[in-house]
């Protein structure tokens, strides 16, 4: 079968109809040139954007992306996050970026805050590893393998 759309008797376009129930199918000679540039866009391409300003800035879209259930549902973020380095600069981006990663705050509206507040020109917080809590209320693994008693 196939879908027809007609303006004033003339048939505007034409394509196969899909049975697919709740999905949509899109032919690309249907749709806008910004939408076909858009359509046209990779993960790996707006990764490449991103790693002109740096690495960090790379792995933030990175992850912005794979967080995503489809990629594409990731893209409006990442640009989002390339244009902040046309507002703040592309340093301080780049900044902000490593500071999100280092605190595994990856979003776009994290990044903002970062860059508005100011927190990109302040020093990475220093990693130190986790130091066991002492205390007689707390048991380890060692306890319950081997106290245990039967029932």
């Amino acid at each position: 079968m196939t879908v027809e759309c007609f303006y004033q008797g003339r048939r505007l376009a034409s394509h196969v109809r899909s049975y697919r129930r709740g999905h949509h199918t899109t032919a690309g000679a249907h749709m806008p040139p910004a939408h076909r540039a858009y359509a046209e866009w990779t993960p790996e391409r707006i990764v490449g954007w991103a790693a002109r300003t740096g690495e960090a800035t790379a792995e933030l879209v990175a992850r912005v992306i794979a967080s995503r259930r489809h990629p594409q549902q990731g893209y409006r973020s990442c640009l989002g996050i390339l244009r902040l380095g046309q507002a703040y600069g592309q340093d301080r981006l780049e900044a902000a970026a490593r500071r999100a990663l280092a605190i595994g705050a990856t979003s776009y509206t994290s990044l903002a805050s970062i860059l508005k507040n100011g927190l990109d020109r302040e020093p990475l917080p220093e990693r130190t590893p986790a130091q066991p809590i002492e205390h007689d209320n707390l048991r380890g693994a060692h306890y319950y393998t081997f106290n245990r008693r039967p029932y």
